[in-house]
């Protein structure tokens, strides 16, 4: 099979096109037929040599999370999913060969039906951003009817989907993002819309109930800033790898709790949201499509920081 692979890490130009051999699925694992692969910034990071690069165990090392594809084999006969089926996931990479390949192997916990009003390409951008905006905005934060959330970041990868969650479960949502997309986090579901780039949150932010945070502490102290809108006793939930080191710190010295956050791969819940988006609550955004050969490109477009939704690599065409 082809996959885009690295042979050590680095800068976008060490991603490559190379051949390899197709998984062999063992258990209850499942072999995928991928067409397409969603682009996290974890891809990113661990192929700079951060993120989970440490747990790679040899290479060339195929990265990439998000899939959606076709079963080519089930675990067992009689399971539901069968072969031809078309299902989405997430991949537990590195302890898994990744996604962005023509094959995976895959746990069967880590899999769901594709939802059939999606192309494989709006799927693959689905399972990393709205499990982790799930996680955080649903089962940490808890959002209800009447809560009051920050969401930073809201209209990346993680950011579209957990504006649309807590609209979604009847809370005030405020948003950050950049001038082009004030209006776009609006039509998502947020109350409020702040441009960064103009305004400081803080001045017009009254108290909030839970910050969810997507940027971290690495630039014009978003993090320590995020903590004095906080009410007593309110929750911040930090999702960026290493983006905050002093995070639980700084949080207890202000009297507010705070934790990071780190996606499962959960079918189950995959499951819940597609219901979701069946149904057209929650709404997925594809901003730009690379072929699998243009992985170092979509990395690229990925690190320049101006992605609205998510970036999908596509493998195949059907």
């Amino acid at each position: 099979m082809t996959a885009a692979v690295i042979d050590g890490t680095g800068d976008p130009s060490v991603l490559h096109t190379a051949s390899g051999p197709v998984p062999a699925p063992t258990g209850s694992e499942f072999l995928v037929r991928v067409v397409a692969a969603g682009v996290n910034p974890l891809d990113a990071k661990t192929r700079a040599g951060d993120g989970v690069a440490s747990a790679i165990a040899a290479y060339p090392a195929v990265l990439g999370q998000d899939f959606s594809g076709v079963v080519v084999r089930s675990p067992y006969e009689a399971h539901p999913l069968r072969p031809g089926t078309e299902v989405y996931g997430v991949v537990p990479v590195p302890r898994y060969s990744g996604s962005y390949a023509q094959y995976i192997a895959v746990p069967s916990l880590s899999v769901a039906r594709k939802p059939p009003t999606l192309s494989h390409v709006e799927a693959a951008a689905v399972p990393v951003a709205a499990l982790t905006a799930w996680g955080m905005v649903v089962e940490l934060a808890k959002a209800h009817d009447g809560q009051r959330i920050l969401i930073h970041a809201g209209s990346g990868g993680v950011g579209h989907f957990a504006v649309q969650f807590a609209k979604y479960f009847g809370a005030h949502v405020t948003a950050t993002g950049s001038t082009r997309n004030l209006e776009w986090l609006r039509e998502l579901g947020a109350s409020v819309a702040i441009d960064h780039t103009t305004t400081r949150f803080e001045d017009v932010v009254g108290e909030v109930d839970a910050v969810i945070d997507l940027v971290g502490n690495v630039g014009g102290d978003t993090g320590s800033r995020s903590l004095r809108v906080l009410r007593p006793g309110g929750l911040i939930v930090n999702a960026p790898t290493g983006s905050w080191p002093t995070l639980l710190d700084e949080a207890e010295a202000a009297g507010v709790r705070a934790t990071t956050y780190r996606v499962a791969p959960d079918g189950d819940t995959l499951s819940t949201i597609t219901r979701l988006l069946e149904a057209g609550d929650v709404k997925v955004f594809v901003d730009r499509v690379f072929d699998l050969a243009d992985a170092a490109a979509a990395h690229e477009a990925l690190e320049d920081g101006h992605t609205r939704g998510k970036l999908v690599l596509k493998v195949a065409d059907s």
